[in-house]
């Protein structure tokens, strides 16, 4: 029998199957069945017209930085990050880091791509800037 790979992540939340696609490589968030806007942060009930009826839906995996913040830390505590609200294309905004670049040259308005990467175990989405920021 053939069981297709939704019916996997059946019975378990939204944030945990949103974490679980990402483990599998998959960046996908959720799109209202009834009024066909996008939704992040993962969720059962639609915030635009309160449906139940989510399904999940690949990204095109590009944003655009809405805003920028560099948290300041001691080089024996890592040092300095940046946090960054993007503005996907498919319409909803969520929180990340821009990667590869210095945090001070995150700039609100560049166009960043999604890629999945390993934080301590753990799979999360990060940016990178399109051209050279460095």
């Amino acid at each position: 029998m053939n069981i297709p790979e939704e019916a996997s992540f059946a019975g378990i939340g939204p944030q945990q199957t949103y974490f679980e696609k990402l483990a599998k490589g998959r960046f996908e968030i959720q799109r209202c069945m009834d009024c066909s806007q996008h939704v992040f942060y993962p969720r059962t009930v639609c915030p635009h017209c309160g449906a139940t009826a989510l399904e999940w839906v690949a990204q095109q995996g590009h944003g655009i930085v809405y805003s920028t913040v560099v948290i300041r830390r001691k080089p024996e505590d890592g040092g300095d990050y940046n946090v960054a609200l993007i503005d996907l294309a498919e319409g909803p905004r969520m929180m990340g880091r821009v990667a590869g670049v210095k945090p001070v040259a995150v700039r609100i308005g560049i166009v960043v791509f999604a890629r999945i990467a390993d934080d301590g175990g753990k799979p999360v989405v990060e940016w990178i800037p399109e051209g050279d920021l460095a």
